[in-house]
This record gives structure tokens, C-alpha cells and sequence, in this order.
């Protein structure tokens, strides 16, 4: 078996494409591809906001006042309506034809004195689709004025600061967040981590099991290994533990690069948030992260194995291992998901566990008892996987499709 290990990690090293994957991924393109994601969003986002719109007013003779702020705004530019456009369907039309990016119609109850009146319903004619940052500078100007009206409504009525703030809020929810930062954080975050470690590890595991099992029969070699003294189970085994070890390989990379650029941005190449939630982040729990992530890769191993040695040829197993990305996504949606937490039959759920412990452990509010059921179910299910993976390089038929 040995031998076998020794044999495959000596081509596995020689191998450019699988060490780029194993290391060179998670260390270099993790970090560049999320930082590169956030920046290319934020700028999309800055063009949004800058980029000029076009629009009518219809009834612009009810309110001069709030035509002119729409004016003030720089992206906002306003057009002439076609005097023949005047029903809702020809409004609608000419909206989603492009001739305009949105119309809107003030109404003839506006005033200042809502009172007198009555509430002011203001028209806004745009493709729902898309212009959310049109939406939003328009909220900010009706705000503005609503806040203006209502002022001058509460004048008219002598009411008070306190009775003014009890008739726009009569009955408020006062929160209060009985969770530390890191909690709060590791919260809205700890979700996503275990996407990427999973991928990651997948992926550092593929490329090596493809190769040792239909890489192998493309070649030709697998008949002279299978001649040589070594018993069968024990050639299964030396492949496991080469893909194995590329998985965890690539898990402990993972680890290290999130540990190093935790490191990096709790010394300030970050904002104060980030310092603060990172540096609270501690060595042991990376390591039990990395450690909740060795069984995984067991089970990777096992399938991907599995699916290598019945392909016929590389680009077959390729095509087979595909869609276990997806597989693997599915555990890490249900960790997720409201109300899903590592207690109960959740604890034992395999992949979904683990992610669910790594969020835990981010957040700082593991249950280190639950660690029995992670290690416990998905060692099971890896050493099933592994006992069906020797079971089926037994049969010929599999091996010599």
C-alpha cells in the first residue's frame, strides 16, 4: 500500500496543474478573486449612481417645489413629455420603450398642508427591473419633504415635541442585541466560509483522481499494476491516500491562507470592523477547523475514486465529478437556512454538520460536545464510502469497461 502512496505522490508532484490547485488557489486567487469581486461591485455600483437618468413630470404645475429638486440632482435629466401621451397605458408604453427612464406624475391635492388636503400618492412610472438607484434618490427627496409637511402639519395642530414623536411612532420595538460583535458578524458571514473551503478541497482532490484511476487506463498502467504482488485493497488504499492527501493538502492551505489573511487584516489593511472581528478569531479554531475538514475530504476521496475507476477514460471522470459541485453546495445551503443549527439530527447530518461547526467556531459559540457527532457520522460514512470503493475495483467488469 505504501508503495502504491509513494508511487502516486512522486507523479502527483509532478504534476504543475494539480500543485496550482492544491496551493497556489487557495493562497493567491481566493483572496485576489474575492478582493477582486468586491472592488469590480463597488465600482458597477459607483457607475450606477453616476450615470444619467432621463425623465418627465406630469402635473409639474401642482408642485414647482418638487420638480426643482428633481432638477438639482446631477444624474437627473429632465425631458418633455409628448403632449399626446397622457393615459396610464401610454405612460406605460412610452416608459418601457426607452424613450424615458422613468415618469412622474404629481397628483392635484399636492400641498404643503397635508391636513387640508389630504395624503399626496406621487405616480412613478419605471421598469421595475432595473434603475434601484432611482428609486432610492427619489425615497431621499419624498423623505425630505414628508418630513417638511408633516412639521408644518403638527404647527397647525400646537402639538408638541413628545406628542409629535407618540402620533408618527405610537408603539416602537426597542432592541437589544445580547450578542458580542464577533457573534453578530461571524453571523452574517460564517455561511459563506465553508462554500468556499468545500470547493476548494473538492477541486484539490479532483484533479489527482481523475489521473490514478481512468488517467491510468488511458495509459495503459493500470493492467501492470494490477499483475504486480500488492492485493487489491491495498493498491485502493494507496490512491485514497494520495487523493486524500491532496484534499487535505489543499484544506490546510485553505486554513493557513484565511489564518494569514486574518493576520494581515487585523493589523490594519482593514476597516476597524474587520480588525476587531478577525483578531478575535484564535488558533484553535483553525485548527479544529482543519481537523472537521480531514473526514470530509475522506468522503471526496472515496467517491471521486470511485467515479475515476469506473470511467473509461479522463475526460469520462471529468464529466462524472462535475456535478458533486452542486452536490456539495446543497449541505452547505441547508447550513444556511433560518433555523438550521448544530444540535439535534442536524448534528449528524454529514457536510452540513461540518459547516455548521465552522460557522459556530467563526462565531465563537461552538458546542465543543457536538464535535462527537461531526467526527463520528462523517468518519462512518467515509469508511462506507472507502469499503464500496474496494468492492468495486474488485470487479473486473468495472475496471475493464
Amino acid at each position: 500500500m505504501w508503495l502504491v502512496f509513494q508511487k502516486e505522490i512522486k507523479e502527483l508532484l509532478r504534476d504543475r496543474k494539480t500543485l496550482f490547485f492544491m496551493i497556489a488557489l487557495p493562497i493567491l486567487l481566493f483572496p485576489l478573486i474575492i478582493g477582486g469581486a468586491i472592488y469590480v461591485g463597488s465600482k458597477v455600483v459607483e457607475g450606477a449612481k453616476t450615470e444619467e437618468r432621463s425623465f418627465a413630470i406630469i402635473g409639474g404645475e401642482y408642485s414647482s417645489e418638487f420638480t426643482q429638486k428633481l432638477n438639482d440632482v446631477e444624474q437627473f435629466k429632465l425631458v418633455e413629455l409628448p403632449a399626446d401621451i397622457d393615459t396610464k397605458e401610454e405612460i406605460t408604453a412610452y416608459v418601457k420603450a426607452d424613450n424615458v427612464d422613468f415618469v412622474i406624475e404629481i397628483p392635484e391635492n399636492y400641498s404643503r398642508d397635508v391636513l387640508a388636503n389630504g395624503k399626496i400618492v406621487l405616480t412613478l412610472y419605471r421598469n421595475q427591473a432595473g434603475l434601484a438607484v432611482v428609486e432610492s434618490v427619489l425615497n431621499k427627496i419624498v423623505d425630505e419633504f414628508s418630513e417638511e409637511y408633516q412639521n408644518v402639519a403638527f404647527e397647525n395642530l400646537t402639538l408638541n415635541e413628545e406628542q409629535q414623536k407618540s402620533l408618527l411612532e405610537p408603539i416602537k420595538i426597542e432592541q437589544v442585541n445580547v450578542a458580542d460583535e464577533r457573534e453578530t458578524q461571524g453571523e452574517n458571514i460564517g455561511g459563506l466560509i465553508p462554500y468556499f473551503i468545500f470547493m476548494l478541497c473538492l477541486q484539490g482532490a479532483m484533479l489527482p483522481a481523475s489521473d490514478l484511476g481512468a488517467g491510468e487506463k488511458e495509459r495503459g498502467t493500470l493492467e501492470t499494476l494490477l499483475i504486480t504482488p500488492i492485493e487489491r485493497n491495498k493498491i485502493v488504499l494507496g490512491k485514497f491516500f494520495t487523493i486524500a492527501f491532496a484534499g487535505v493538502t489543499s484544506a490546510l492551505v485553505t486554513v493557513l491562507s484565511i489564518a494569514i489573511w486574518t493576520t494581515v487584516l487585523s493589523q490594519g489593511a482593514a476597516n476597524e470592523v474587520v480588525m476587531k472581528f478577525m483578531s478575535s478569531i484564535g488558533a484553535i479554531d483553525f485548527i479544529l477547523v482543519f481537523l472537521m475538514l480531514v473526514p470530509v475530504v475522506a468522503i471526496f476521496a472515496a467517491v471521486l475514486l470511485t467515479l475515476s475507476i469506473y470511467a473509461r477514460s479522463f475526460k469520462e471522470a471529468q464529466g462524472y465529478m462535475t456535478p458533486l459541485v452542486f452536490v456539495v453546495i446543497i449541505p452547505v445551503i441547508f447550513a444556511m437556512l433560518p433555523g438550521v443549527e448544530l444540535k439535534g439530527i442536524w448534528a449528524w447530518v454529514p457536510l452540513t454538520n461540518v459547516a455548521l461547526a465552522i460557522k459556530e467556531l467563526i462565531k465563537g459559540t461552538m458546542d465543543y460536545v457536538q464535535l462527537f457527532a461531526i467526527f463520528g457520522s462523517t468518519a462512518i460514512i467515509a469508511g462506507g464510502l472507502l469499503a464500496f470503493c474496494i468492492h468495486w475495483f474488485k470487479q473486473e467488469k468495472v475496471l475493464f469497461r
